[in-house]
């Protein structure tokens, strides 16, 4: 089994322990370290819309209380939506953390279809730089 076999794993893993019962959209993310340390997340829905959590925020909390790391990969994948992307959102939030050329892989049910970068999914994000000066 390929790394990136064990990252689509990952994120199925973690989808099957959304709590999504007013969406009914299950979301699982995974994050790949240089170091080999996966991260995992789902959906963590509230009734008071939008104040849940999405997949990829919550592998990102793990990603942080876990230690961190150079990320290179990440997984995206939902039961009901092939090649589901982050939302607008989360794709700031992977950014902030997330080099420009870390892989983004999209899924089907079977496994990965589709890899862009970081730089692809969020060509104009907000650069944080900024911020430090």
């Amino acid at each position: 089994m390929t790394v990136l076999d064990q990252l689509f794993d990952a994120a199925r893993t973690a989808m099957a322990k959304t709590h999504s019962p007013y969406s009914k959209f299950p979301v699982g993310a995974a994050i790949l370290t240089e170091e080999g340390k996966i991260f995992t997340g789902a959906n963590i829905e509230v009734v008071s819309f939008p104040e849940g959590w999405c997949a990829e925020t919550t592998a990102l909390s793990h990603y942080v209380m876990g230690g961190g790391g150079r990320i290179t990969d990440i997984c995206v994948t939902a039961e009901k939506l092939d090649e589901c992307t982050p939302c607008g959102g989360c794709r700031q939030r992977l950014a902030e953390f997330a080099p420009a050329d870390a892989r983004v892989h999209l899924t089907d049910q079977r496994g990965i279809t589709k890899t862009i970068s970081m730089a692809e999914l969020l060509p104009l994000g907000f650069k944080t730089e900024i911020l430090s000066q």
